[in-house]
């Protein structure tokens, strides 16, 4: 798992009845060493936007819970999974429409739309996070073996980068 800043507050969801509490070693345990900046991103895309639709500040439904993003990668499917299990049940969408191009590679698949309970709140990243060399060598139509070894590298790097800002300020989010 990537060294990441201190403790962050886990990520709260309902179930049942029940309050789940998820943590960022959760979700990297879930999701295996693959791809940590993707499941950094999932964190705080939850972390930014689940307050933002629980009720009355309630932990939102878990099942209830729908995500649509025009990211695909693995980290933050898994992410998502874990705390919503919205992969699983058929609620979670990657959608290609969702992409910003005027965002710039950075920045255009960060796009993320989460909706429970007849409320909804879309994610924009924020500058600053994804390097254009991590999207240049992340978002390659193929890579040699150096590439992939500096990719490698750099996901730690992301996650870390990630994880030691507060949510509101890698994304940026829009109540709908």
């Amino acid at each position: 798992m990537p060294d990441v800043p201190g403790p962050t507050a886990p990520l709260l969801v309902t179930e049942r009845g029940t309050v789940l509490a998820f943590t960022f070693a959760d979700l990297m345990r879930f999701h295996g060493p693959g791809a940590p900046g993707g499941v950094a991103h999932a964190f705080k895309v939850l972390e930014r936007g689940l307050p933002l639709l629980g009720g009355g500040g309630a932990p939102p439904e878990r099942r209830e819970l729908t995500v649509a993003t025009a990211f695909g990668g693995p980290g933050a499917r898994d992410g998502i999974e874990l705390v919503t299990r919205a992969v699983s049940d058929g609620r979670f969408v990657v959608d290609p429409a969702l992409r910003r191009p005027g965002l710039g590679p950075e920045r255009e698949r960060f796009v993320f739309r989460l909706a429970c309970g007849g409320r909804a709140v879309e994610l924009v990243l924020r500058e600053g996070f994804v390097t254009p060399e991590f999207a240049a060598l992340a978002f390659a139509p193929e890579r040699d073996a150096g590439q992939d070894a500096r990719l490698e590298v750099l996901k730690p790097q992301l996650a870390a980068r990630l994880m030691g800002a507060a949510a509101e300020d890698v994304y940026d989010a829009t109540v709908l």
